[in-house]
């Protein structure tokens, strides 16, 4: 088949610079949503159509399979869909989305489309209990005959609660035709694309409808606050899924899910939790409150305390991590791995059995099994220009307060002392310590703080 999907518009009531197509919704711009649905339906031809913003739509979401036709000036729907017209294969029927309606389900659209078949116009409507502002479907003798605009609607005709979603499957032989026909003469001073319908009865092409599974799928985003209403919506949905699926969540209200998140048995996530990217989470993961997740996977039986923050970040099995961890990309540990509270990793490369308690950070590294990190401790990896490794072998300790000067490798079995800088590599088994004197005076007075006059 063919896709049109109609991205052209410049969504005045968003208030916003950002072309409205590319406002977030779950993490990904309300037209990626579109696109990712159509692609699941293998179409022959996937063709947008750009108009306000439509630069930097194509620059944000261009791909190989793309197909781009601009709308300039904007005219109306069934403009819109004309500029299409010389992209589409004519022996295969078009699907018509709308860029602003991201979480149409594939279900409801291959409903649509086993309907429709090849011959039919096929339209996706919903009975809206308040149908204000929305096309009505008109029909008789329950076939439908006309979709009318609310603005140039009855009192009759605005009584009806069936809808037009704006969401359409037509021959694309006659749609050419009947675009062609199409006249402005309307309250607006547009070419509407419902006016095809008319035209289809009047041809003897059967006009056939179909639903969705639920009213939230064909809503469309206006505003900022139609965008925020969609999004709790969407992420309830998202939560009740979870659920079904097993996981326990705190407060399902209170959840956050912009990306693939996969669960095991038995998870359990508090509120206010923050899941980005592709989030995988083992058996036994416990997620404390208020955490944010990345592109982040956690082993069976990790635990994460609250305001903890993982990105790029892979945590083997029975960890513990936070509160008040933070994770950055390229951090891999092993198994028992504990990182404490206000603990920074990034590149880092930690062994089984290890742990970092506090106060500390590790950054291009390459940390061994069962090492004891310190408070206070530092891999000084950035010279000014370029970064520098550091390689700690296994069983390692390492005292409070220790600066790494990287490059640097420590053997293991290694004791360093608290306070110490490791400016030089380090053989096996040995206690690394600096010199240092400590000096005390008898004659010493203690600062009085002076009183205000």
């Amino acid at each position: 088949m063919n896709v049109v999907v109609m991205a052209a518009g410049m969504g005045k009531r968003m208030k916003s610079a950002l072309p409205k197509v590319l406002h977030p919704l779950a993490g990904k711009p309300l037209l990626a949503h579109v696109l990712a649905r159509s692609r699941e339906l293998a179409p022959g031809k996937l063709v947008v159509i750009h108009g306000h913003g439509g630069e930097s739509v194509q620059r944000a979401l261009g791909a190989p399979d793309l197909l781009w036709a601009l709308q300039s000036p904007q005219l109306g729907t069934g403009h819109a869909v004309a500029q299409a017209l010389p992209l589409l294969d004519d022996d295969a029927p078009t699907l018509i989305l709308s860029g602003d309606v991201p979480l149409i389900q594939l279900a409801t659209l291959q409903r649509l489309l086993a309907a429709a078949g090849t011959d039919k116009l096929g339209i996706l409507t919903v009975d809206m209990p308040d149908p204000t502002g929305y096309g009505r479907i008109v029909r008789r003798d329950g076939r439908i005959t006309a979709i009318v605009e609310h603005k140039d609607a009855d009192e009759a005709t605005r009584r009806i609660r069936e809808i037009n979603t704006g969401i359409l499957v037509v021959p694309t032989v006659p749609l050419k035709r009947w675009l062609a026909a199409l006249k402005n003469d309307n309250v607006q001073g547009e070419y509407y694309l419902t006016d095809i319908v008319a035209m289809a009865v009047a041809d003897g092409v059967p006009v056939v409808s179909a639903q969705p599974d639920a009213i939230w799928e064909t809503q469309g985003i206006n505003s900022k606050q139609q965008l925020a209403e969609l999004e709790r919506l969407w992420q309830r949905e998202l939560a009740e899924r979870l659920m079904t699926d097993g996981v326990m969540l705190a407060d399902p209200a209170r959840i956050d899910i912009r990306g693939p998140l996969t669960c095991g048995t038995d998870v359990s996530i508090d509120v206010n939790c923050v899941f980005e990217g592709t989030v995988v989470l083992g058996n036994d993961v416990k997620i404390g409150a208020n955490c944010v997740l990345i592109d982040t996977e956690l082993g069976n039986g990790t635990v994460l305390q609250p305001f903890t923050h993982l990105q790029g970040t892979k945590v083997g099995e029975m960890g513990t991590l936070g509160p008040f961890s933070r994770l950055r990309p390229g951090t891999v540990l092993g198994n028992d791995v504990h990182v404490g509270n206000f603990v920074e990793m990034k590149a880092a490369q930690v062994g089984d059995g290890s742990k970092a308690g506090h106060l500390s950070y590790v950054g291009d590294a390459t940390v061994g099994r069962n090492v004891n990190i310190g408070a206070g401790t530092i891999t000084c990896n950035y010279d000014g220009a370029n970064k520098h490794h550091t390689t700690i072998g296994d069983d390692v300790f390492v005292g409070s307060d220790t600066q790494f000067v990287a490059p640097v490798t420590v053997g293991s079995g290694v004791s360093i002392a608290a306070g110490t800088t490791v400016w030089k590599d380090v053989a096996p088994g040995v206690l690394v310590l600096n010199p240092r004197q400590q000096a005390e005076r008898s004659d010493y007075q203690r600062p009085v703080k002076k009183k205000k006059t």
